[in-house]
């Protein structure tokens, strides 16, 4: 891949430094845990990392409500350990996104401390404000993902303001030309730093209807996906009037103009829609939109080989000439050995799983964690941090499961992330996948996943090609990816249960060796699967 196109294919690893390592003995991991980690993440062989928000913040919900775009939270570090890491990262080939929360800042902000004083001072109209109805009740029915109505009052101005998730992170009005230029001057900022990207946070969220319609009910058969049941409100209805406008288009073309100013720099969004993948299709239609993006379709509880297929064959069927990047885990969902092993989970279901995220057409994200295969920790009430768990619990019991902190040292008080008692407790559990333990085991889930995303580079039929699936009877997952004159066949048994494909006329030439994975074997023109088994083969 060439210098500009690096991000197509790549392999993207999400750090969430909290709980990566703490290095001035506070409990949370900081930005020299991260420089102190590079060398380890090289050794994955990734191409990239993102860094979930280290910005000046109150931490109401751990960074994602920034008071500040241009300061390093004092919590993670300086601004000379950005540097540091930025400079430490690149030498050693790994590219560097950030996050980027475009739609709403946190109340702290100096935008909105000024603009909910009065209606008639020079921020008054840079947040969304609205006026209550006669009877003084909210302006429409709009509802916030963490619970109950998305409007919050403000006495001073006696108008409401809108929040489309916590009361603490107002959202910015984007139909205020002087508010978009500043959002692209705060982008622009970290460019010049050096960045190599941003992952952008709730980038649908960012314009809202101006005629404030409310959003229509959603019938009860359709509550469910995407991460939402029905013990939050927020599935009672059809998001169409305070996510995804019309308008949101024109922003990510104005964003798509300046990044093109620093060629190499890429967008990846976050989608969250009532139709997703028709929202990524559209987002990255073009050469003047999103590079990238991903949504919520593989981080769902939905596991089986057609719905993996269904999903990405939806995605394909719209996206055109844009670019996918899955992601079968992150910082928000239940960890995936834990999601989809369903308690059954074995190391070579996890670097099944691996791999076949990394051989489906586009790029991807992984997980901290996910190269050791960690489950979802358990968190008590009381050990709660997560503003979401704590006003949905039991029902949800939050994100805090798939945020603890990172095992290194299986023997280590706090497994060698801290010398303190972590913002997390460590699960206990993990203390068997800590990486000293994996490191010194050949077969470990960790030298796995090396292995084969090194393995990965050698093929760039992987990385670049087209995806078509062929029909397979549950639970295996069998799609051909074709860059020129070369088809590789790639089959994944997603069960840990013996079972069988007939090739039926598709003629093997040589099979793929040296990935490292379970591999079925080939009997006359069966192809014979043990539990988790893979296979890859040049087709003729």
């Amino acid at each position: 891949m060439s210098e500009l196109t690096w991000w197509r294919g790549a392999v993207i690893y999400q750090i969430y430094p909290r709980s990566l390592l703490d290095t001035n003995g506070d409990g949370v991991g900081d930005l020299r845990g991260i420089i102190t980690k590079l060398d380890y993440i090289a050794s994955l062989n990734v191409d990239a990392i993102w860094i979930s928000p280290f910005f000046k913040s109150p931490m109401a919900d751990f960074g994602y409500d920034i008071s500040d775009y241009r300061e390093v939270d004092p919590l993670f570090g300086t601004m000379h350990d950005f540097d540091e890491l930025i400079e430490k990262a690149h030498g050693l080939g790994i590219k560097v996104i950030i996050d980027q929360v475009l739609s709403h800042t946190s109340d702290q902000h100096a935008w909105f401390v000024e603009s909910k004083e009065n209606r008639t001072n020079p921020k008054a109209d840079w947040y969304v404000w609205a006026d209550p109805k006669e009877d003084g009740t909210a302006p429409n029915n709009w509802l916030a993902i963490f619970g109950g109505c998305a409007w919050e009052w403000e006495p001073r101005r006696q108008q409401y303001y809108l929040h489309n998730f916590l009361r603490s992170q107002p959202d910015i009005n984007f139909h205020n030309p002087q508010v978009r230029q500043a959002v692209l001057d705060n982008v622009e900022f970290w460019l010049k730093k050096g960045v190599d990207g941003f992952r952008l946070d709730a980038i649908t969220f960012c314009y809202h209807d101006k005629q404030l319609r409310d959003n229509p009910a959603k019938p009860k058969d359709k509550r469910q996906g995407r991460g939402f049941s029905e013990d939050n409100p927020y599935a009672y209805q059809y998001h169409y009037y305070n996510n995804d406008r019309p308008q949101t288009i024109q922003f990510i073309e104005d964003l798509r103009q300046l990044i093109n100013r620093y060629p190499g720099a890429v967008t990846l969004g976050e989608v969250s829609a009532e139709d997703s993948l028709a929202v990524m299709a559209a987002y990255t239609k073009g050469e003047d939109r999103l590079h990238m993006a991903y949504s919520f379709e593989l981080l769902t509880e939905d596991y089986s080989a057609a719905y993996i297929r269904q999903t990405v064959e939806a995605l394909e069927a719209s996206i055109g000439d844009g670019w996918p990047c899955w992601a079968i885990g992150n910082h928000d969902v239940q960890r995936v050995a834990s999601r989809w092993g369903r308690g059954k989970q074995t190391v070579d279901m996890v670097k099944m799983l691996n791999a076949m995220l990394s051989s489906l057409r586009g790029s991807v994200c992984s997980y901290q964690g996910e190269e050791l295969g960690l489950t979802e920790a358990p968190i008590e009430y009381h050990e709660l941090q997560d503003p979401f768990g704590k006003t949905f619990w039991p029902m949800f019991k939050g994100r805090d499961g798939c945020r603890t902190p990172m095992p290194w040292l299986q023997h280590e008080d706090f497994g060698g992330f801290s010398q303190v008692s972590p913002w997390l407790p460590l699960a206990s559990a993990h203390r068997a996948f800590a990486v000293d333990v994996q490191e010194a085991n050949p077969d470990s889930m960790l030298n796995s996943y090396r292995h084969f995303l090194r393995w990965r580079k050698s093929q760039p039929v992987l990385i670049e090609g087209d995806i078509q699936f062929i029909d397979t009877p549950e639970p295996l997952l069998v799609f051909v990816r074709t860059l020129g004159q070369q088809r590789v066949l790639v089959c994944f048994n997603l069960m840990d249960a013996e079972t069988s494909f007939s090739l039926a006329g598709l003629e093997i030439q040589q099979a793929l060796t040296g990935h490292g994975l379970k591999t079925a074997q080939l009997v006359g023109e069966m192809l014979k699967f043990s539990a988790f088994a893979s296979y890859y083969a040049i087709l003729k």
